[in-house]
């Protein structure tokens, strides 16, 4: 009766882990691989220790340190040259907005915080709208008036730097406060990295927002200055 208990219970795990595998992201399923080797590595060594083969412990220290060190330096080979990853996008989060810029195209868009357009996008409304929305900002909180006026100028362009008594006039009210210091995980969002980004990923994503969002490619001073406070604040100088 346990035997037949035993096979039930190891057959139930073996499905959960299954469905699992199946419904799981690569990076999940990569992540659980390298624990569960780390977990058995553990366990074993402990064993070795117990039963005091130490002869044994030695000989697979030996072997297993130099194919841990060549499978480290081709994982970072590897991320290297697999460069940006396709569809990466940074947050930007104001009072007014949240807003989001699109690494690849360039393209922003943001989901408003406050006001009569609260819980709409800013790609939903129009020009008129949002230019209401940056007139708000801009008498209550300098940072969102600032990510508001960047997404303007990036999308919307010609038709509202032609507005009378907008555009090039509003944006000098603005002016060039930024919002802030910002933590480690506002700066990750900035940039679009994972807390496990390494040096090397987290200086490709400052690179590639810097080409998209600089002022002297349609970008905006404030944009460029939380680009390069958020590659700070993880790297600091180097």
């Amino acid at each position: 009766m346990v035997r037949v208990f035993m096979v039930v219970l190891a057959l139930a795990g073996a499905g959960l882990l299954l469905h699992w595998f199946l419904r799981a992201e690569p990076r999940q399923i990569l992540r659980a691989l390298r624990w569960g080797a780390l977990a058995l590595g553990v366990i074993v060594a402990i064993v070795l220790l117990a039963t005091r083969q130490f002869q044994f412990l030695y000989g697979l220290a030996i072997f297993l340190v130099p194919w841990i060190i060549r499978a480290r330096a081709l994982r970072n080979r590897m991320k290297s040259a697999r460069g940006p990853t396709v569809g990466q996008a940074s947050e930007v989060r104001t009072r007014f907005v949240v807003m989001q810029l699109d690494h690849d195209s360039g393209d922003m868009d943001g989901a408003v915080q406050e006001g009569p357009f609260a819980g709409k996008r800013l790609s939903q409304l129009s020009l008129d709208e949002v230019a209401a929305l940056y007139r708000a900002a801009l008498a209550a909180d300098q940072a969102s008036a600032q990510v508001l006026q960047a997404y303007l100028e990036r999308m919307h362009g010609e038709a509202w730097r032609a507005r009378p008594d907008e555009g090039a006039e509003k944006a000098a009210g603005a002016g060039k406060a930024a919002g802030g210091p910002i933590s480690a995980g506002d700066a990750r969002a900035i940039l679009g990295v994972g807390p496990d980004a390494t040096q090397d990923e987290i200086k490709q994503a400052h690179r590639r927002l810097m080409k998209q969002f600089h002022p002297d490619h349609g970008g905006s001073d404030y944009l460029a200055a939380r680009i390069n406070e958020a590659k700070e604040v993880l790297l600091g100088d180097r």
